[in-house]
């Protein structure tokens, strides 16, 4: 037995159903985070996950950000947002208990640009979510953070990485701040198993023939907790929702753990 997880940016979830159904129906995970819902609560299209034999959990917003996570066995326990007083978390940020496992769903801000107040923002949030865990977990248990981090960690996860250095998703202040959380104890479940570069899971719309021309990003992750990561069988990133027809701009990461 195995328990797959998967993470992706859907880039608004009532557009995407003709892409998700049919993805859910082949790929089947038992867990999958989604971000940039940009829908309400009070709309979120659950109906066609429960047809499809998941549970849903979500937090929303009109327009923009949103998370949500689908589970065939259901959540034992739901929580959404930091429980500090900084800013509002603008509906990125869902954890839930599933199969004695701590999933954590981000949709970590982008930043916008180096002199826009949300880089700090973006920046000072990898801190927030540093100091959480240290509140509520510790490393030696099962754990699983994933979502739409927007950072490139390294040069092979991004396809140009002289003319793209300086960027707010590939430069050394957000690479230091990714690596402020991971260091409390995750590991990057989708290098372990692909050292190699040249795989991604954000393809720019403005880059023509971006899948064909290898124009991409790395920027969706899935972290595990040590107990959790050496259990993990493998890692991949499906292209074939980001080749559908009206597709989202990011495509699903996915990982496998023995059970």
């Amino acid at each position: 037995m195995s328990w797959t997880i998967a993470t992706y940016n859907v880039n608004s979830v009532r557009a995407r159903l003709h892409v998700l159904e049919p993805w859910l129906a082949r790929v089947s995970p038992d867990v999958v985070c989604l971000q940039e819902t940009k829908v309400q609560d009070h709309e979120f299209p659950t109906q066609p996950f429960e047809d499809a034999g998941y549970h849903v959990a979500f937090k929303g917003q009109k327009s923009y950000n949103g998370v949500a996570i689908l589970s065939k066995s259901g959540a034992a326990s739901v929580r959404c947002g930091f429980d500090d007083e900084g800013p509002a978390d603008e509906s990125r940020f869902l954890i839930a208990e599933i199969d004695g496992i701590t999933v954590v769903n981000t949709y970590v801000p982008q930043g916008r640009d180096v002199e826009h107040e949300m880089y700090p923002y973006k920046l000072a949030w990898f801190d927030r979510l540093r100091a959480f865990f240290e509140a509520h977990y510790a490393p030696d248990q099962p754990i699983v953070w994933v979502g739409d981090i927007n950072v490139a960690p390294t040069d092979i996860d991004i396809h140009d990485p002289k003319r793209l250095l300086g960027h707010v998703c590939f430069n050394p202040q957000v690479t230091e701040a990714l690596h402020r959380v991971t260091d409390w104890g995750f590991v990057d479940v989708f290098r372990k198993h692909v050292p190699e570069g040249g795989h991604y899971t954000y393809y720019d719309f403005r880059a023509k023939n971006a899948i064909e021309t290898g124009k991409g990003w790395r920027i969706d992750h899935i972290q595990a907790t040590a107990p959790l990561a050496d259990r993990s069988i493998r890692s991949w990133i499906d292209l074939e929702p980001r080749r559908a027809e009206k597709p989202s701009d990011h495509t699903p990461l996915l990982a496998e753990f023995s059970s």
